[in-house]
């Protein structure tokens, strides 16, 4: 997890916004264990500030690069699905630029996949489309249903799920960017 999504609702102080950050976490490793099973590795949290991402070269972008990417030799990882660089929101930006990062820097190959949440479907040509194997709908939607605090008034006003994204389809559609759109994209390790 990237950021530590507390953008989603406004805090009186500093114990509200902690009880948030703790939430989230709970919500990430219920949903993980969900779909992965008990045995799966809790999640990873890198803590930027929501909202707020750190951009190449910066100390906070930098430790992360290098903590992944030591992660992706570690486990040969090969291959990294991420929130699409069109996405609206800067940390879904972000996300995308800092797996580029990782794959670049992995030294091993690692293939970077894309998928969209509030952004239309990829903006235009140069991408290969991967549809993934599909996962029981009861156990997408028990994942999403592990997210309360972006689904319930439990933490006051704030973001709430759209209607329209609270059913899962069995499936997702992955983004490889091919040609000169993946070359151009290639930050420097």
């Amino acid at each position: 997890m990237v950021t530590d999504g507390v953008g989603s609702h406004s805090h009186d102080g500093p114990a509200s916004r902690a009880r948030l950050v703790a939430a989230r976490r709970r919500e990430a490793a219920r949903a993980v264990r969900v779909l992965a099973g008990p045995a799966h590795p809790p999640p990873l949290f890198l803590d930027w500030p929501d909202a707020q991402p750190f951009a190449a070269g910066e100390p906070g972008f930098e430790r992360a690069r290098r903590r992944l990417t030591a992660l992706c030799r570690q486990r040969r990882v090969d291959a990294l699905a991420v929130t699409a660089r069109h996405e609206p929101h800067c940390d879904h930006e972000a996300a995308y630029r800092l797996a580029s990062a990782v794959a670049s820097s992995a030294m091993r190959p690692v293939t970077v996949f894309e998928y969209v949440v509030w952004a239309p479907e990829p903006p235009g040509e140069g991408y290969r489309a991967l549809r993934t194997p599909p996962i029981l709908i009861g156990l997408r939607n028990a994942a999403l249903a592990a997210h309360i605090s972006q689904l319930t008034p439990q933490f006051g006003e704030g973001f709430r799920l759209p209607a329209a994204k609270l059913r899962m389809p069995a499936s997702d559609l992955l983004y490889e960017r091919t040609g000169l759109n993946a070359r151009a994209e290639k930050p420097a390790p």
